[in-house]
């Protein structure tokens, strides 16, 4: 097992050898060839990654060489890679703009009670707190009775007809045999 240290000569060849479009494996054989290390294709992607080479280079590019040619070398190796077409691109229906959402809203105005100020019997419906730091107050107009939210409130959380329907279940006591 090679130590850590990569020197700067072996770095630029590893550059080189890269943007010719070598594989790491055989990155990792032509320095050991030359150098005389036991660098492993491992040693090889991780020495990549550090000088920035890593996965995430679209495709490779060729450079004018720094690292002489091996003896019986007079083209480059292999041709370079190309990146597959639409890699890490969104589907098409991602780029469509959205249509725009229809918030649903209740015609009232609220009281913007605090935590503080909120009675018993008033709307629990929060306002505020979007934004960081924001505090939130609520509604505090009388709420509907077996509910935490006034008539409007209520109807905006549960939808229409909800609140009638829970109120239509009734629940009489059975004895026990």
């Amino acid at each position: 097992m090679e130590p850590g240290h990569w020197s700067s000569e072996q770095s630029d060849a590893l550059r080189d050898y890269f943007f010719k479009g070598l594989s790491y494996a055989e990155i990792g054989r032509q320095i050991n060839a030359r150098f005389g290390t036991a660098y492993t294709r491992n040693a090889v992607v991780g020495r990549a990654k550090r000088l920035g080479l890593g996965f995430s280079t679209p495709e490779r590019m060729i450079s004018p060489s720094i690292v002489p040619s091996l003896p019986g070398e007079s083209a480059p190796l292999k041709p370079p890679r190309a990146a597959p077409l639409g890699l890490n691109l969104p589907p098409p229906s991602a780029l469509k703009p959205a249509n725009p959402v229809k918030l649903r809203c209740v015609g009232l105005q609220p009281r913007l009670v605090t935590l503080d100020e909120l009675e018993r019997d008033d709307c629990r419906y929060p306002y505020g707190g979007d934004e960081e730091g924001e505090e939130i107050s609520f509604c505090g107009h009388p709420r509907q009775p077996g509910s935490s939210y006034c008539a409007p409130h209520a109807r905006l959380t549960r939808g229409p007809g909800a609140a009638r329907a829970a109120a239509a279940v009734v629940l009489r006591l059975v004895s026990a045999a």
